[in-house]
């Protein structure tokens, strides 16, 4: 499997002509299936994912002009044939993992099977993962809340993190958990996208994570 880690999903031309590349056939001929449930902890998270699988956001993903697109929803796995689910996801070229809480993204990656299959999939599968759908993959990855939401997920440790920006001093609550550990550094997505993840607070962000860890700035997606 190979793995496209984003920030904001096919954000520029060359994010877009990377994942045309890992694909190695156009996107047109190529079946995606939708991946959403690191929105649900929010408020209005079934809307946004509406959205998301509608092309009604501004990181263009699902709108794509895919041959094929459909939903994989982790929460459900569980309670149906595995046989079923496996079949549709090995069909699919690329599996395109949603934003939000990483947390729970993870919990649901593992509990739901998925993370389990992805050794036995093609080399041509392509894994595009979107901010928290990038961080999963990784071995460790510390996120930040103002209040982290309540819901199914294995945290390590929180603590209090203070970021800086215009408006003053900001007390964010940092979640360390582990990801699916398909690559082992963690990822901070979004820097100098607003003013309280601006570099500064990526790097104080970053001293509290063990092992290396690159940001990606939201704008060009670049490690």
């Amino acid at each position: 499997m190979k793995l496209l880690l984003t920030s904001a999903s096919t954000s520029n031309p060359s994010i877009h002509d990377t994942l045309a590349d890992l694909l190695e056939k156009p996107i047109c001929e190529s079946k995606a299936l939708f991946v959403p449930p690191a929105i649900y902890p929010f408020p209005d998270g079934a809307g946004l994912a509406f959205q998301a699988v509608s092309g009604k956001v501004k990181s263009p993903l699902c709108e794509l002009r895919w041959k094929s697109l459909g939903v994989l929803e982790l929460t459900a796995l569980p309670s149906l044939d595995r046989d079923v689910w496996v079949a549709a996801v090995q069909e699919a070229d690329a599996l395109l993992v949603w934003r939000e809480d990483p947390v729970y993204l993870s919990y649901w990656l593992k509990h739901s099977g998925l993370a389990d299959l992805f050794p036995s999939l093609s080399p041509e599968t392509v894994y595009v993962g979107v901010s928290a759908g990038s961080m999963a993959m990784t071995s460790i990855f510390g996120e930040t809340y103002i209040a982290p939401p309540k819901c199914s997920g294995e945290r390590l440790s929180s603590e209090e993190i203070v970021f800086v920006g215009p408006q003053g001093e900001l007390t964010m609550t940092l979640v360390m958990a582990e990801g699916v550990g398909l690559v082992g550094f963690a990822i901070i997505p979004h820097v100098d996208f607003d003013d309280e993840q601006d570099s500064a607070n990526a790097e104080k962000w970053a001293c509290r994570i063990p092992g290396p860890t690159y940001a990606l700035d939201r704008t060009y997606d670049r490690f």
